[in-house]
């Protein structure tokens, strides 16, 4: 994983996780930011939209019920194919330490709702090392 481009909520829990990715092959423009502390799913929109076209992958880390339902919007129409085992799992609940990695072909500037394709979901259980 190496983002141009990290937004990260301002909490101490979100901080953490954002350390704990580190070290980065080469080092994002990182933005800790007050409106993403359980922002609803608008809010993520609106900061998602104003991230530079210069920015080829973001990586977002946020809060729950928020994060949740901007994957599942993000799938849009997907969001009904079940039948793949990620997506049936996304919209089933998104864990504490979930990753969802979506392709996004236009401009962060229109980013709306089913403008993602989810690439992969992880969970910490996917994770032998984290793993019980």
């Amino acid at each position: 994983m190496a983002p141009d481009v990290v937004l990260v909520s301002s909490a101490r829990r979100t901080l953490q996780t954002l350390e704990a990715l580190e070290p980065w092959d080469a080092t994002p423009l990182v933005e800790p930011m007050d409106a993403l502390y359980l922002a609803p799913l608008g809010e993520m929109f609106e900061v998602l939209n104003t991230v530079p076209e210069t920015a080829r992958s973001v990586l977002l880390l946020g809060h729950n019920p928020g994060m949740h339902e901007l994957a599942v919007t993000l799938l849009g129409a997907a969001a009904d194919e079940l039948a793949n085992a990620d997506i049936r799992r996304l919209t089933e609940g998104y864990p504490t330490g979930a990753l969802a990695e979506f392709a996004v072909p236009g401009p962060w500037a229109g980013l709306a709702a089913g403008g993602g394709h989810l690439t992969r979901f992880l969970s910490p259980r996917d994770l032998p090392e984290l793993a019980v």
